[in-house]
């Protein structure tokens, strides 16, 4: 078979575009706002604080932990997602080396 278009880029490059398709969705991101208010809690706790059906929540904590932005445990018959650290630190140093750019470049190319 042919090369698929993420193969022409690097493993850095798709897996930071992984990451942000998993932060495109208002969603998740009130979701992972909620998961850092409470540093812990369980799929029901989600579903109550967001205006979305459980299914719909279900589906984009998948996204999120499969992006590895979370990571859940199960107890008993439900399941506590947290905020994955490690998750993040490829944005941060993303989001860092972008910083890092504009702060030395004053002038505008454009």
């Amino acid at each position: 078979m042919g090369a698929t278009k993420t193969d022409h880029f690097t493993d850095n490059q798709n897996e930071l575009a992984i990451l942000a398709k998993a932060l495109g969705h208002p969603a998740r991101i009130a979701i992972l706002e909620y998961l850092m208010k409470v540093d812990t809690c369980i799929c029901g706790d989600i579903v109550n604080e967001m205006p979305l059906a459980q299914p719909t929540v279900s589906q984009h904590l998948k996204e999120l932990k499969n992006a590895g932005l979370i990571k859940g445990n199960i107890e008993g018959n439900a399941i506590c997602y947290c905020i994955n650290e490690a998750g993040f630190e490829k944005i941060k140093g993303f989001l860092g080396h972008i910083a890092d750019y504009t702060d030395k470049k004053k002038s505008s190319c454009c």
